[in-house]
């Protein structure tokens, strides 16, 4: 009876030693954060790395915007996305958004020679989840005056977007 009990005992305890070790080497998820502005001290292929793991795990597709601070063009794109808040909403909910910094002084040759010819700033990639290139979008042509144009840049989004329900 006595080596009965020890043996349950020690039975227990090494199923509770070995769920405490599990759970001790198990490492936490990595939480992805945006790349929300441009900067140039950023690593843009770590950058998109990151991104296709989140579109994979989320299901969504990957948009990259190509620009600079130096860019008006870039401003106002921006602050049409600040305005439109149900369109930033949706561009968010169906893409991964990584913002590509480049430059005359960098031009982030490394990462931006594996994509099509950018013919002006900002540009927008769709990217497949996987990182592979489904479209190169001019911006000028989403735009309006000295801005963009809603219906335009809404159906630019609803073209390239995943219904997310269904992954």
């Amino acid at each position: 009876m006595m080596i009965v009990r020890r043996g349950v005992i020690l039975s227990v305890f090494l199923l509770t030693w070995g769920t405490a070790m599990a759970q001790k080497t198990e490492k936490p998820a990595a939480v992805y954060v945006a790349v929300d502005r441009f900067d140039s001290t950023r690593d843009a292929a770590r950058d998109i790395r990151e991104a296709i793991v989140e579109a994979k795990g989320s299901g969504r597709r990957i948009l990259l915007d190509v620009g600079g601070g130096w860019c008006i063009w870039c401003h106002r794109l921006d602050a049409f996305f600040g305005e439109q808040k149900d369109l930033a909403d949706y561009m968010h909910k169906h893409f991964v958004v990584v913002k590509v910094f480049y430059s005359r002084e960098y031009k982030n040759e490394a990462v931006l020679s594996q994509y099509p010819r950018i013919p002006g700033y900002p540009h927008l990639f769709v990217l497949e989840n996987d990182g592979t290139v489904l479209f190169s979008q001019d911006t000028g042509k989403l735009e309006s005056g000295k801005g963009y144009d809603r219906a335009k840049v809404e159906t630019f989004l609803r073209q390239w977007a995943v219904d997310v329900r269904q992954k």
